[in-house]
């Protein structure tokens, strides 16, 4: 009882500190600024994990993030001015929810026409006909019952000499 109360305790434990990744001395003193920077980070997309946001991430990149951006609303930026410098810096891959505009529509359209054709694939495939080879006439019939005992022997023989190899 008392493992099984430890392991409970230490999982709880990992499962609270996966979920923020924000050190206690990268919080701004001020809270209004500290949610703006929250605000922020939370819409931006580590670098390196590539499918959390800085906000949650544990990677050195993340937290310099982190740390600019907290830099940039002390000096008095607005958060479309600091967004805006990421971008410049890092392309729109760094949003976590890019903008609509020419150079991401293939980001934007890829997966539904993935799926689209995927699904056009599969209802022509199973539209199509089961191609069935006609039936046997009397004399490929005859040749067939005249080839399978010795199709058998062969068989039967070659499954004896790979014991015997065994």
């Amino acid at each position: 009882m008392p493992r099984i109360l430890f392991f409970s305790f230490l999982l709880f434990w990992t499962g609270l500190s996966v979920g923020h990744a924000v050190h206690p001395r990268e919080v701004l003193p001020d809270p209004s600024q500290e949610a703006r920077a929250r605000e922020i980070s939370a819409q931006l997309r580590c670098l390196v994990c590539q499918n959390e946001s800085i906000d949650e991430s544990n990677a050195d990149l993340a937290q310099d993030l982190r740390v600019l951006i907290r830099e940039r609303i002390v000096q008095g930026d607005t958060n479309e001015i600091i967004k805006s410098y990421l971008v410049s810096r890092y392309g729109d891959f760094i949003l976590l929810n890019p903008p609509f505009k020419p150079l991401t529509y293939l980001l934007w359209f890829c997966a539904p026409l993935i799926l689209l054709f995927g699904g056009l694939f599969l209802y022509r495939a199973q539209r199509q006909p089961v191609v069935t080879s006609p039936p046997l006439n009397e004399e490929e019939e005859e040749q067939l019952q005249q080839l399978l005992p010795s199709l058998k022997r062969n068989n039967l023989q070659s499954k004896t000499n790979q014991r015997k190899k065994s």
